[in-house]
């Protein structure tokens, strides 16, 4: 009877033994992308996220064993996780600075730049409001610049009611808050503090859209979601102002606040079959999907450019440290 029980106890402890080493082999293959079903990591920019969750969801459908998971945690905050290697793909909605260039090349992570469409930073304010006809860059600059004393509206324009104003816009992490500050007051980061600030901008529409004395910032398709909910003001000088439109963000003329926006991938994850995939799809079908989320999309040839500059391998990016306004992104990828 002692033999059997000595028997039994050892045939149990090589079961469990053999579990635990198939559940523990079966993990690692899960997490290595030989597993039934293979993982994108993709974070980053709110503004992009809109066009890269669309091409997740219909790469999905044709590819049903790769999971996408798109994150948002800012321009910034998903450089901080690219460049040290914890996810494939970043958002950008701007290009990549020189200290994430330094943690990259630190860590040795290479990475591919992708432009996937335009966008034109939409000012807004609430629907209620009747005297915001157009805003110029430099009532932008009084109102947004670090030691701004701007309070009222009557303090941006005489005649304008003096009702406070409230203000909303993307957190620091956001490419977004990067380009509009660069743009409008003339430093990265430069900005007064004291305003309503989130990384969703989906919480910065329900925000404009509740407050009759706001005024905020975001990208295009975000407006283009909630048109009944906001108001857009165009920006220049009385009448020759400009809305964001898709004819004037994609001709320029929608000006200082038209630019490419952006996905970064790590030359290490594109050598896996899944990232490959997914990045050819995106490129592919961005023209239709970026239109119908909202954005611009751009010329096909610029389409082909990235996708060669993809497939080649192409390192590094184009956009850092140059002054891109008005180029042709055809001569920036072609170069």
């Amino acid at each position: 009877m002692k033999m059997l029980d000595t028997i039994s106890f050892k045939l149990l402890l090589a079961a469990t033994c053999f579990s635990i080493f198939f559940i523990g082999c079966a993990g690692n293959n899960t997490q290595s992308g030989k597993g039934s079903r293979t993982l994108v990591k993709v974070d980053g920019s709110s503004t992009v996220f809109p066009i890269t969750e669309a091409v997740a969801e219909e790469f999905q459908k044709v590819y049903p064993k790769v999971r996408v998971t798109v994150g948002v945690s800012g321009t910034g905050g998903g450089f901080k996780k690219f460049c040290v290697g914890e996810i494939d793909i970043n958002d950008a909605s701007r290009s990549i600075k020189q200290k994430e260039l330094s943690v990259a090349a630190e860590k040795n992570i290479q990475f591919i730049e992708l432009p996937v469409a335009f966008d034109g930073l939409s000012v807004v304010v609430n629907p209620q409001n009747d005297f915001v006809d157009y805003l110029t860059v430099g009532e932008l600059k009084r109102i947004w610049q670090p030691g701004s004393t701007v309070t009222k509206w009557s303090d941006v324009r005489t005649g304008w009611p003096e009702k406070p104003i409230t203000l909303y816009g993307p957190g620091t992490d956001s490419g977004t808050f990067d380009y509009f500050t660069e743009a409008i007051n003339g430093k990265s980061g430069a900005c007064r503090p004291d305003f309503t600030a989130s990384e969703d901008d989906n919480v910065l529409v329900q925000g404009i859209a509740g407050d009759e004395t706001s005024l905020g910032f975001f990208g295009y398709s975000y407006y283009v979601e909630n048109k009944s909910k906001l108001k857009v003001v165009p920006i220049g000088e009385g009448d020759e102002a400009i809305a964001p439109s898709e004819t004037t963000i994609n001709d320029g003329t929608y000006s200082p606040l038209s630019r490419p926006i952006f996905i970064y991938v790590s030359t290490a994850s594109a050598e896996r079959s899944e990232i490959s995939d997914f990045i050819s799809f995106y490129l592919k079908h961005a023209p239709a999907l970026v239109e119908e989320v909202g954005y611009v999309p751009l010329p096909d040839d610029v389409y082909e450019l990235a996708l060669k500059r993809f497939n080649n391998r192409v390192t590094g990016s184009v956009f850092f440290g140059r002054n891109t306004v008005g180029a042709k992104l055809e001569d920036l990828l072609g170069s």
